[in-house]
């Protein structure tokens, strides 16, 4: 291993295999360029469970994914990191599949007393009556979303019980889980996780009136906003569910938190991304350039965590 900046070697891995694999380049794109400014040598490779020759150079300090979805954001690529003895940045496969699993991460963040809204989880025994009649005790809207995908893919919001749940079907039946959740009306608030340390909230304001793939990745129009809350103490307690939320779900060196806030100023937890987008529209850069870090100031500290946490001194 390297013990100078200067001399370290980074693999950025990109690509993948998932469903939001142009969003991958892109992230791996702008963190590999991140990385040389910072004056690393940098080498970017388009992974798969097929394609992992990368992972035999021996030339390479740190492995840096920037890979989302399957493949990326579910435990795969870090377990085989594991296997392999490798320095990798980012949460470990263990907490991977924890917060990928969104019903997994709600139990996780609820026992350590973040609140999370009301949900049902659908089985292949379920039909739409059973549904309709299990979210009822919901309220009066409803989101649908499939357990195990990321950036909002799969995700409906309906008004009508019987179109919630049938919806909730075909959405089991397209991705192979789904659940149904409370709908919380509020703010989108999301809280960028760094080095353990929580960055700048963020208020989401998409012009759609929902924070899809559409709105986070290719609408200009969405709205980041910093500095919308001025409750000094809600900004504190936002923040403070952030980084326990993160931890409760194991998670380590950078991630992102997100929130629905009521009006009455009641949070609740949504998910966690344990590996975030890092292109033009993405939230963690942003805010980390908020707090008086540029991108490569961001990159190197989650370098350089991955690093202390295999016992490197750079």
């Amino acid at each position: 291993m390297s013990d100078q900046t200067d001399k370290l070697k980074i693999a950025v891995l990109l690509g993948g295999i998932g469903s939001e694999r142009d969003i991958s380049l892109q992230s791996g794109a702008t963190i590999a360029a991140a990385l040389r400014k910072a004056g690393v040598d940098v080498v970017e490779f388009d992974i798969a469970p097929d394609r992992l020759s990368i992972l035999d150079d021996e030339t390479i300090d740190v492995f840096f994914p920037a890979l989302h979805g399957q493949f990326g954001e579910d435990g795969q690529l870090q377990a085989i990191l594991e296997q392999r003895n490798l320095c990798y940045t980012g949460s470990d496969s263990a907490a991977s599949i924890t917060a990928f699993d969104k019903v997994k991460c709600k139990s996780a963040v609820a026992a350590a007393g973040v609140p999370i809204p009301l949900h049902i989880t659908v089985s292949n025994e379920d039909t739409v009556t059973s549904i309709a009649h299990r979210i009822a005790a919901l309220g009066y809207k409803f989101v649908t979303k499939p357990i195990s995908q990321g950036s909002s893919v799969g995700v409906n919001i309906l008004s009508d019980i019987f179109k919630a749940s049938e919806t909730a079907i075909a959405t089991f039946n397209e991705y192979g889980s789904c659940m149904v959740e409370q709908y919380i009306a509020g703010k989108e608030i999301t809280v960028g996780i760094l080095d353990s340390e929580p960055l700048p909230i963020i208020e989401i304001r998409p012009k759609t009136g929902f924070y899809d793939f559409q709105a986070k990745y290719l609408d200009d129009t969405t709205e980041y906003l910093f500095d919308t809350i001025d409750d000094s103490d809600l900004v504190k307690n936002l923040s403070n569910l952030g980084v326990k939320s993160f931890n409760a779900s194991n998670c380590r060196h950078w991630g992102r938190v997100d929130f629905l806030l009521t009006e009455d100023k009641k949070p609740y937890f949504l998910e966690i991304n344990t590996l975030p987008g890092f292109t033009s529209h993405s939230l963690v850069p942003m805010a980390g350039k908020k707090a008086g870090y540029s991108a490569s100031d961001v990159c190197m500290k989650i370098v350089n965590a991955a690093l202390k946490d295999n016992n490197v001194k750079v």
